[in-house]
């Protein structure tokens, strides 16, 4: 999962950020869809339209509040890329208070990810020809959380070579653990250590640790609570610690406890293209290994994390599974690795 590096030392968004951009129209649409971590998701899609393409982005807010009175801005002109993304940072998006610590970054990322998407399309190029790179096929896993063995025993009976991010809690029995170790497919544990006053948020426990640690020697662990009574647990194995909550640009990374060398890019966290780039060139300097995690999304924005998993870490366990593996009643779905998606600019 090592991000691969570029042929030069050219800025990632310097390749994009003169694209010309022209809009004359903005269209709003809302999806629903009950999900696999038992709750109903609604997004909004983005559509900027100008000489005759339409760009997409997804607004993956999770309160269903936010996607009220949905803000409708008047961005029509004629830009480069960089000049959008300054009008979209001086807009009016938020009519309300906006109800999460993250769901700013997450409007504007739609915003610029639509964008950014019209702009490709109105240049004739995907993503992966601006950054002047080779899209390739991305690997990913299927994340989920989960009370016992069922779901993880009825998805590898659909699809035996299907590889695992997994939310564990306390309350995992032995014998729980013991059957998901030997499975050989997990890939990652997320803590969710770093959440406060959520559904989701686990409570730092150094024993509910050590015992993830040592049933699971291969498998990544992300976002524990480095606290006094965990920090002796955690730093040991800090080659494998990944962080996910708090990226949102290279300040935070450069924020982190101690010295990274795993990150998971969730790219709506970044709220700007320019933000999310930079992130990558920095973690490109310091060899960094990488993987992409996604918001439940519904429409475009999963191809769009997929395909920036595609020119930027195919090889990680990315959790960007299709959507099909976010149904409440799993089935039969694609396999890994994916075929790499365009996601931005022209579709074939």
């Amino acid at each position: 999962m090592r991000l691969r590096s570029l042929e030069s030392a050219v800025r990632r968004y310097d390749m994009v950020r003169d694209l010309p951009l022209a809009v004359d129209g903005l269209t709003l649409s809302r999806r629903e869809r009950d999900v696999s971590s038992g709750f109903t998701r609604v997004t909004t899609t983005v559509e900027l339209s100008g000489d005759g393409a339409v760009g997409r982005g997804e607004d993956v807010c999770y309160e269903t509040d936010d996607h009220e009175d949905y803000p409708r801005p008047d961005l029509r002109g004629e830009y480069t890329f960089d000049e959008f993304a300054d009008a979209v940072a001086r807009a009016e998006l938020w009519p309300a208070e906006p109800s999460q610590e993250h769901a700013p970054a997450f409007r504007r990322w739609a915003f610029e990810s639509a964008a950014l998407d019209l702009a490709l399309k109105q240049s004739e190029m995907t993503l992966a020809t601006a950054l002047d790179t080779t899209a390739e096929p991305v690997r990913f896993v299927v994340s989920t959380r989960l009370d016992d063995f069922d779901r993880v025993e009825t998805l590898l009976d659909a699809n035996p070579d299907l590889e695992f991010k997994l939310d564990p809690t306390p309350e995992w029995s032995d014998e729980l653990v013991d059957r998901l170790a030997a499975t050989g497919r997990v890939r990652t544990l997320d803590l969710k250590g770093l959440y406060e006053e959520t559904e989701v948020d686990t409570d730092p426990d150094p024993e509910f640790y050590e015992r993830l640690f040592a049933a699971f020697p291969d498998a990544i662990i992300e976002d524990p609570a480095v606290t006094p009574e965990t920090l002796p647990v955690v730093e040991p194995e800090a080659d494998r610690v990944a962080w996910d909550y708090p990226i949102t640009g290279v300040p935070s990374v450069q924020a982190l406890p101690f010295e990274p060398a795993v990150l998971n890019v969730k790219p709506s966290r970044f709220g700007s293209v320019e933000a999310l780039f930079d992130t990558l060139d920095y973690a490109d300097r310091l060899d960094l290994d990488l993987y992409g995690g996604g918001q439940f999304e519904l429409g475009v924005g999963r191809e769009q994390i997929q395909a920036l998993a595609a020119v930027a870490y195919p090889d990680g366990p990315n959790d960007v599974a299709p959507g099909a593996y976010n149904d409440p009643e799993p089935s039969a779905a694609p396999t890994s690795p994916l075929d790499p998606p365009v996601g931005f600019g022209p579709r074939k």
